[in-house]
């Protein structure tokens, strides 16, 4: 560490360290190129193969806060300064008027995206309930947050209001939640939500995230020391805008699932309907066939390299990305950090609607997590409506 600081202390003696609107642009000791430093948030953050690898303070962030203390002025003189942190304006009018009336908007654009949903043909046998009228009760059901008894009141309030044309029992809700014909229903109806957003998105960030399915799970591994079976998780992958946190595709895996193999099948969901520019991912998803799918949608693949990545002097889509990610790193991290919105979505989700899912059986935990992702873009949808003054029509 103390060697760290002494190559850090002559960095900043250097008077080489600029500031940027990223944060601070370092020098190499090499001479090789620049790193960019951040200290926003008690977090520092460097773009050197170090600090990615070993998430430890390198030279670069030492230099940086030995620059911030005391800037060094030619004339001899100093002045204290300190990191601002960066801020956005927010439209509290707008944000005030999605938030108040969110429920009311909820159901009924829920209503009219379900109201678009197939029946299939009725055979022999008790007659069923309509999809349309139980997709629209398990995703209100999710929103809500209750269990599906104390949900009842909800549905009987839903059918007095036209939404539903019955309120069914609250044990259909549940059986219908684990049914394996909802799963394409409702990946098919993320899809037609985030379609109010064609004209806004053409920048996508791609990543997955867990779900437990039991919270005592957590206890009994702190209290008796054991390992537990990762299969308590489920797995969610989605490609999301980087504007408006829409998701444009998503879909669910077990926990063994390799992140790299749903790329291609959400981009190519992504690409049917909306005007890709670039997709930024991180390292896991860096692959020939990964990046040569995103040319081919005639985007800009941002995935960084790894620290052992060799290069190549073939005409290919990796060579031409490889030599973009070493001969302009800080233009190329400007578009990669735009990431960091896919990880705001999984947030957003697991904030309003709960990290957790109460569904037993695999079937249903796989559509109660696409609940949620539904619910989320309709959230989204609403707030765009107070913000962005777009119309939403679901035909």
């Amino acid at each position: 560490m103390e060697a760290w600081k002494e190559r850090g202390l002559a960095i900043a003696n250097s008077n080489t360290i600029k500031k940027n609107e990223l944060g601070y642009k370092v020098p190499s000791q090499s001479g090789n190129g620049t790193y960019v430093v951040n200290l926003d948030h008690g977090h520092p953050f460097c773009t050197c193969q170090f600090f990615e690898t070993e998430r430890k303070k390198c030279q670069h962030i030492y230099a940086v806060e030995f620059f911030v203390k005391k800037e060094q002025h030619p004339d001899g003189t100093s002045v204290e300064t300190k990191a601002m942190r960066i801020t956005y304006a927010q439209d509290w009018t707008a944000y005030n008027a999605a938030q108040c009336e969110e429920k009311d908007q909820f159901v009924m654009l829920l209503s009219n995206l379900c109201k678009n949903v197939p029946q299939p043909p009725q055979s022999n046998g008790r007659p069923r309930l309509p999809y349309s009228d139980m997709v629209f009760a398990c995703a209100y059901k999710v929103y809500t947050g209750f269990s599906s008894r104390r949900f009842t009141s909800d549905l009987r309030a839903a059918n007095a209001n036209g939404l539903v044309a019955s309120t069914p029992h609250f044990n259909s809700v549940t059986n219908y939640l684990a049914d394996p014909n909802m799963t394409p229903i409702l990946k098919h109806l993320v899809m037609v939500s985030s379609l109010p957003m064609k004209a806004i998105e053409t920048e996508f960030a791609i990543d997955s995230s867990g779900f437990t399915t039991s919270r005592f799970v957590r206890w009994f591994s702190k209290k008796y020391g054991k390992e537990i079976d990762n299969r308590e998780w489920v797995k969610v992958h989605l490609m999301c805008g980087v504007n408006t946190h829409i998701v444009t595709s998503v879909d669910i895996s077990g926990w063994e699932a390799h992140d790299t193999t749903y790329f291609v099948p959400l981009l190519e969901q992504t690409d049917q309907n909306f005007q890709i520019a670039e997709v930024s991912a991180d390292k896991a998803y860096i692959s020939h066939k990964n990046i040569e799918a995103v040319e081919a949608a005639n985007a800009t693949p941002f995935i960084p390299f790894k620290k052992n990545t060799l290069p190549t002097m073939e005409d290919s889509a990796w060579s031409r990305m490889y030599h973009y990610f070493m001969l302009n790193r800080e233009t190329f991290l400007e578009h990669y950090h735009k990431r960091s919105n896919v990880e705001t979505v999984f947030s957003m989700i697991k904030g309003k609607f709960g990290d957790s899912v109460r569904s037993k059986n695999n079937t249903g935990m796989i559509n109660e997590v696409l609940c949620k992702v539904l619910c989320h873009n309709i959230c989204v949808l609403i707030q765009s409506v107070h913000e962005l003054g777009i119309n939403i029509a679901f035909n």
